[in-house]
């Protein structure tokens, strides 16, 4: 018979090792052991069957339905379609029917020659030659003294008094006998006095302006422009006593050196 006072010996414990995972039959089918070999695992041959090329009847319907479009960078179109009625003539640029006749110009073997506009001024004098200009220039507050043309465009000196330290000159021009009219502003060259009658002194600004001419423009074209002065508030004209100041277009012919035709093919 046992008693609480007597001693019993103590348990070891014995460490138990989890069970190996299980492997299912088909895996192990699926991968069969290896040993220790620098081969490759052998994979499975797959077997295809073979197709006939198509027919020329099947080539023909694949590739109706292929379609081309051209596009730009931002995936527009790179064609225009254009229906013209009869009699109705399609318009050519100016620049595309001059490169059209300097190439036939060209193969022809003959010299080219170029058709270059220039403006001519409608008055025959200067409008700061004139002897009463500065009695405008008095009367008005702001006067034209000349035009220089060139074929980039027309410069003009406008002079005008000095009324106030806020001033701007601006030139009101048209192509199309006013129908449409652009404006463009004039720069402060300098200021000067001049002499005034009756022993006086005029107070006056010069500014420059330059209005550009379109390029290929059509001989017998007019130019005409005004020029405008706004100070404290009022606007001061100058349109050459309601005339306006006009410019008549003209073409002069240049002929072109033959060391210099194929560059000029580059250029225009």
């Amino acid at each position: 018979m046992l008693r609480a006072n007597d001693h019993q010996p103590e348990r070891k414990l014995i460490p138990i090792r989890p069970p190996a995972p299980r492997v299912s039959p088909a895996k192990e089918q699926q991968e069969p052991k290896r040993g220790l070999s620098c081969e490759p695992a052998p994979r499975p041959i797959i077997q295809r069957r073979s197709k006939s090329l198509p027919s020329p009847q099947e080539r023909k319907k694949h590739f109706r339905n292929v379609r081309v479009r051209f596009a730009d960078s931002l995936g527009l179109d790179l064609e225009d379609v254009k229906l013209f009625k009869t009699g109705e003539d399609p318009f050519i640029p100016h620049h595309v029917s001059f490169r059209l006749l300097m190439g036939a110009e060209l193969t022809d073997g003959t010299h080219l020659e170029i058709s270059l506009p220039y403006l001519k001024p409608v008055f025959s004098q200067q409008p700061g030659d004139h002897p009463e200009f500065l009695r405008r220039l008095h009367r008005q507050k702001v006067c034209l003294e000349r035009v220089l043309c060139f074929e980039l465009g027309v410069i003009g000196i406008t002079q005008v008094l000095n009324l106030h330290f806020d001033k701007e000159v601006s030139v009101r021009y048209s192509f199309t006998e006013w129908k449409s009219h652009t404006e463009t502003k004039a720069t402060w060259v300098t200021s000067a006095t001049l002499p005034a009658d009756k022993g006086g002194h005029l107070s006056v600004d010069t500014f420059r302006f330059h209005l550009p001419v379109p390029p290929f423009l059509q001989p017998g074209a007019v130019l005409e422009f005004a020029v405008r002065y706004s100070v404290c508030g009022v606007e001061h004209w100058d349109n050459n006593d309601g005339q306006n100041y006009k410019l008549v277009c003209h073409n002069y012919k240049l002929t072109v050196p033959k060391e210099c035709e194929d560059s000029m093919v580059h250029f225009i």
